[in-house]
């Protein structure tokens, strides 16, 4: 997916840089290489340089994962309340309705389900009576554990390039502060009158880079935290109801051999 997102996203921040933020009637006379129009942000954003392209393919890529994240944890998080779900499975186990529980997990779907829908399959496949022993449980809890080991990598898929956006985004806007206040005090170091509109370039070189390298950043980090939260809450769900299985499970173990 990054493969293509990145080349893409690269692309369209490069025409959205010259042809949407640098069109010419965003400043004045109509020439971009003149002043803004007051108050037209298009304008502003092209006087940020090159480095404005950057930002804006880091912006684009954010945008996609965000999405794909939303959907993926959507997915994972199962089509119904998860907690009525887990309460179901709760109540299915003081039951021993091993097929009723099966048949929720086939209808709730997602991440939590699929975990205990590999517990309670293998539970079928080696015990066929209501009772289990020791040997049973240990081959369910491995198999569960395993399942959730499955599971986890799929929820934190893409998440590092979350993270990494938040933190390049915040060293390309530094970066075109530090550019930005070299073109302004070349401009100032020149012999007779300074350059004004070098200096205005570099100011505004290092302005808007900065506030977009910082925008984007917070942004990214907000969504991470977010999605953070989300994958932390189905990972305590298939914790919780693993423990369940597992508890249920031992009781009566210990309930036959008293």
């Amino acid at each position: 997916m990054a493969l293509v997102v990145i080349p893409v996203a690269l692309v369209l921040a490069y025409f959205i840089f010259h042809n949407i933020l640098g069109n010419p009637n965003n400043f004045e006379d109509g020439l971009a290489k003149n002043e803004p129009l007051s108050g037209n942000w298009l304008g502003i954003i092209y006087t940020g340089g090159q480095l404005v392209i950057l930002l804006i393919t880091f912006q684009l890529i954010m945008i996609v994962y965000v999405v794909e994240r939303f959907i993926a944890i959507k997915y994972s998080a199962g089509r119904g309340n998860l907690s009525e779900f887990i309460m179901k499975i709760k109540r299915g186990l003081v039951k021993n309705d091993i097929e009723g529980m099966i048949a929720d997990c086939d209808k709730q779907k997602g991440a939590v389900a699929n975990v205990i829908k590999t517990g309670l399959t293998t539970y079928l496949r080696h015990k066929k009576s209501e009772s289990a022993d020791q040997k049973d449980i240990y081959l369910i809890q491995k198999e569960l554990e395993e399942a959730t080991q499955l599971e986890i990598p799929l929820l934190n898929m893409n998440m590092f390039i979350l993270s990494t956006i938040a933190q390049i985004a915040t060293l390309i806007g530094l970066l075109g502060t530090v550019t930005g206040m070299i073109q302004a005090f070349a401009a100032l170091s020149k012999l007779g009158e300074p350059d004004a509109v070098g200096l205005a370039g570099g100011i505004s070189e290092a302005l808007v880079t900065t506030a977009l390298g910082i925008s984007i950043a917070a942004v990214t980090i907000v969504f991470y935290n977010y999605f953070v939260n989300k994958i932390e809450r189905i990972v305590y769900a298939i914790d919780e109801a693993t423990f369940s299985i597992i508890h249920s499970l031992k009781i009566k173990f210990f309930d036959i051999n008293e």
